[in-house]
């Protein structure tokens, strides 16, 4: 037992501050509403810091349409583009395979070539554009 009487002390102030922390953590744990509170403060933190401000969207769009404006082939060709490819991912029906059968493998392989015929054209063009 000779141990020194401010070491005791030290030792006894130190446990108080656990033993504070560790009432505290009890009382915030059986506390549901404040933590049901925090939380959704938190959440909503991260939705207001995902979502964008008004004017960036204003932004967004100017320069959308003003990428639009200054390339209107560009544009063209990319919308053309993203609608053959949206249309060869569809997945054809019953219906269509019983129906056209092989004429529709042949109008897909020729809409294939002409997409092609059509993206190297848009290529060459934006080259010659662009010298």
């Amino acid at each position: 037992m000779g141990q020194d009487p401010d070491t005791i002390r030290h030792e006894v102030e130190h446990t108080r501050e656990q033993m504070g922390e560790t009432i505290d953590a009890l009382g915030y744990k059986a506390d549901v509403k404040s933590r049901a509170k925090d939380r959704v403060n938190r959440m909503t933190g991260r939705v207001s810091d995902a979502t964008p401000e008004a004017e960036q969207v204003k932004q967004g769009a100017r320069r959308a349409a003003g990428v639009a404006q200054e390339n209107p082939i560009g544009l063209a060709v990319g919308a053309m583009a993203a609608g053959f490819l949206a249309g060869m991912l569809i997945p054809s029906s019953r219906v269509e395979d019983e129906k056209l059968g092989p004429m529709a493998d042949e109008v897909k392989q020729q809409a294939k070539e002409t997409g092609q015929q059509v993206t190297e054209q848009a290529r060459e063009t934006a080259g010659s554009i662009g010298r």
